[in-house]
């Protein structure tokens, strides 16, 4: 009885000394809990009092198994958690793993931690702790055995003294932004470690020797730092590695040898190095590799025999490097083969016939090697394919039928080989078809109107080949189509209207045909085209007026048999070359139609532009007299008392108008008054000089006011003078409405258009000339005189309108273009 009595007891006492033990640590959480930010309410479980109970049974919080109940794990990751970190949670002396990731917890990383005599395992990775790894962890920490401080903002060197936590066996400080700083020498006595990941962490120098101590580790990730120099030898040791990860560093020297020792190692990634020599001929022996990343370095040599009998190889990138010779024909026959990129090497011979011998091949990418021979029939019965990419190869041959078809590929491109044969109908089946590619060859046949089945075809480009016969009609259906080139090809027949209805297309080169016909005017409806190039074809009739609607920045219809005008919007200098071989094409007027009904017009149009010249010339020459018969001729307007410029008579000098406009240029100014610049003129055939005046006519409306004579004033003049010619109508005519002329024009060209104001007694086909002046006059008569262009930019706009519409003695229509 007293032996019971005795055992009750002590249960009591320890019963207590639990129940206090969980109730100081329920105090604790909930102090933490008060110092974070919960905005999904993940801890409104932790209360105080008998509703909360014991915080043993609190979500995210794990006790220990003894009498004692006490904390021993808590569970805080992915709750939305943020603020500072809670220094209540230092105080559970019984705390063994602690895990806050991926919140958003900052402030500087807790050094109390290293306080904590039980913690093994601490995760602060993925919140936003920033500053220096508190240098207390290095004396404390005695059993720490994972510390993950992955994805933070941590500053400051890499921690040396991390190499004393003896016990770790995981250290992930990877996408820190460190200073940048070596990896510390002692990194070998860490002898327990079996993960090592580092990357991104700002690492230089080398890679200490002492690694090759670490024989417990299992993953090596020091990718994308700077670290120098050669892989230590002595990583031929770490037998138990499963994943060696160096890529993105400036390691040069040889792949070590010994890796094919390594039975569970299944990723090696070692491109964008400078890694020379050639592979390792071993390396292919590690019966669990699955992936080899070994792109972007300096390797040479061939490949070695026993990459063919690799029995997990998955995935092989050994593009860009200077490899040589062939693939070894058992590629692919050993091993789940999914994933082969070999580009930019110099590899030769044919493709194996095994690469998709398991069924699982979806990318093949041979690129820019030196492959030969035919493509292999076996690629045609891939059924996983997804990228098929062999350009810039010697491959010769037809391509099988089957892999023109193959339903899952989005990309083909066989282009740059020496490939023949047709486009086999097949391909109606290759519905995912995005790309296809096939230019620089020498397939033949017409195109097969089953292209048009391939509703996602975004790209097709199959010039420089020998196709032949017309454009498929269905060409038109391929609604996802933004880029067709064919090119350099033997096409014939017309170009298809339906091609209006591909909304998306933007570029469209069909040159280098045969194709005849007119351009339907539909194509002026692809409102998203910016090239468009059917030169050197056979086409015939107009230019469509419906081109104007398209925002062209490549844009040719050279050599061709267009005829007619050229319209418009096309008749700037810029797209003179766009027309160049195409004689019966003309600017602006075009003649030999044999109806001679409109010689007076296009007389009278020329004349009119003849007359605004002789106008300028009358004007000043007159206004020039006035000034010498009123202040002492030009010296005296000039101020230049020593000047001998006098004025001669103008019946008796010897000259034609365009002697005069010829002048009208910066360079022969000699004076300025009054009335505007002074020009020195040398005309006549005995090359007489004279000084000429600019126009003085219907003045600016500034000068009613001010009393100033300017250049632009007289410009002004100008302009109303050709709104004169062009509309027919006086300045003050009864018949707009007692507006002045300017006025009147401009209010009806905004309201009406230019076609509104027009001289309507001037032939329908002179019109865009008559736009043209009309425009000139509407520049010279601007509103602010700064505006309003110079005398010698309009005489040289009127020029061009003249040279447009002059007619030539011979019958041709125009210059051949």
């Amino acid at each position: 009885m007293a032996a019971l009595r005795l055992f009750l007891a002590l249960f009591l006492l320890l019963r207590v000394h639990a129940i206090a033990a969980a109730s100081s640590d329920g105090d604790l959480l909930l102090a933490a809990k008060s110092a974070l930010s919960d905005p999904t309410g993940a801890l409104a479980g932790w209360q105080s009092g008998s509703g909360g109970g014991s915080p043993c049974r609190w979500n995210h919080v794990s006790c220990s198994n003894d009498s004692a109940g006490a904390v021993v794990g808590l569970d805080l990751s992915k709750l939305s958690l943020s603020g500072e970190f809670p220094a209540a949670l230092c105080s559970l002396r019984s705390l063994e793993r602690l895990d806050v990731s991926l919140n958003d917890l900052v402030g500087p990383l807790p050094a109390c931690l290293a306080a904590l005599p039980a913690l093994t395992h601490l995760n602060l990775a993925g919140n936003n702790f920033s500053g220096e790894v508190p240098p207390a962890w290095g004396a404390g920490f005695r059993s720490l055995v994972v510390l993950n401080l992955l994805q933070n903002l941590i500053s400051g060197e890499f921690p040396a003294f991390v190499a004393n936590l003896s016990t770790l066996q995981e250290l992930e400080l990877a996408y820190n932004p460190l200073a940048p700083s070596p990896l510390p020498e002692k990194l070998g006595d860490l002898t327990e470690l079996r993960v090592l990941f580092v990357a991104n962490c700002s690492l230089i120098g080398n890679i200490p020797s002492s690694i090759e101590w670490l024989r417990n580790l299992v993953n090596l990730d020091l990718s994308s730092n700077n670290l120098t120099g050669e892989i230590p030898k002595g990583i031929r040791n770490l037998i138990s590695l499963e994943q060696i990860e160096l890529y993105s560093n400036h390691l040069s020297g040889e792949i070590p040898v010994g890796l094919g020792r390594f039975e569970k190692l299944r990723r090696l990634d070692m491109s964008m190095n400078h890694l020379t020599g050639r592979i390792p001929e071993d390396m292919f022996r590690a019966p669990s590799l699955e992936s080899v990343h070994i792109y972007q370095n300096n390797l040479t040599g061939r490949l070695p025999e026993t990459l063919g009998t690799a029995p997990s190889l998955s995935d092989l990138r050994i593009f860009s490097n200077q490899l040589e010779g062939p693939l070894p024909p058992e590629l692919g026959k050993n091993c789940p083969l999914e994933f082969l990129d070999t580009s930019d090497n110099r590899l030769s011979g044919p493709i194996p016939a095994n690469l998709c011998a398991s069924g699982k091949l979806s990318q093949i990418m041979l690129l820019d090697n030196e492959f030969e021979g035919a493509i292999p029939a076996e690629l045609g019965q891939c059924q996983t394919l997804l990228r098929v990419r062999l350009q810039s190869n010697r491959l010769s041959g037809p391509v099988p039928p089957e892999l023109w078809g193959l339903p899952g590929v989005i990309l083909l491109e066989l282009r740059d080989n020496a490939l023949s044969g047709t486009i086999h109908p097949a391909i109606a089946g290759a519905k995912n078809l995005c790309k296809l590619l096939i230019q620089d060859n020498q397939f033949t046949g017409t195109l097969p109107t089953e292209l048009g089945a391939l509703s996602s075809l975004a790209e097709l480009v199959a010039s420089n080949n020998g196709f032949s016969g017309p454009l498929p009609t269905s060409l038109a259906e391929l609604s996802a189509l933004y880029k067709l080139d064919l090119s350099n090809n033997s096409l014939s027949g017309g170009i298809l209207p339906g091609f209006s209805k591909l909304k998306n297309l933007s570029q469209m080169d069909l040159s280098y045909n045969h194709l005849s016909g007119s351009i339907p005017p539909e194509v002026g409806d692809i409102g998203n085209v910016n090239l468009l190039d059917l030169s050197n074809n056979e086409l015939s009739g107009g230019v469509p007026v419906q081109l104007e609607n398209l925002r062209l920045s490549h844009f040719n219809l050279s050599y061709n048999k267009l005829s007619g005008p050229i319209p418009g919007y096309f008749s700037d200098l810029a797209y003179r070359e766009c027309f160049l071989g195409n004689p019966g094409l003309c600017y602006g007027f075009c003649q030999g139609n044999g109806n001679s009904g409109n010689k007076p017009t296009l007389v009278r149009l020329i004349v009119v532009i003849l007359i605004a010249a002789v106008i300028v010339l009358l004007i000043s020459v007159v206004w020039l007299g006035y000034k010498c018969r009123t202040h002492g001729g030009v010296a005296a307007e000039s101020g230049d008392g020593k000047s001998t410029w006098v004025l001669t008579s103008f019946h008796k000098m010897d000259f034609s108008e365009r002697d005069i406009v010829n002048s009208l240029h910066e360079n022969n100014v000699i004076g300025q008054g009054a009335a505007g610049k002074v020009y020195k003129a040398v005309v006549g055939p005995h090359g007489e000089a004279m000084a000429v005046k600019k126009l003085w006519a219907s003045s600016d409306p500034k000068y009613a006011y001010t009393l100033r004579v300017t250049e632009k004033s007289d410009i002004y003049s100008f302009g109303v003078v050709l709104l004169e010619l062009v509309t027919g109508k006086k300045p003050m005519a009864p018949e707009i409405d007692e507006m002045d002329l300017v006025t009147w024009v401009s209010a009806n060209v905004e309201q009406n258009g230019p076609e509104s104001v027009l001289d309507q007694t001037l032939a329908e086909q002179f019109k865009d000339e008559m736009r043209r002046v009309l425009r000139i006059g509407q520049l010279c008569v601007a509103n602010l005189p700064n505006n309003r262009p110079p005398m010698r930019v309009v005489v040289k706009m009127l020029q061009e309108v003249k040279g447009a519409i002059q007619p030539k003695v011979k019958q041709e229509a125009s210059p051949a273009i």
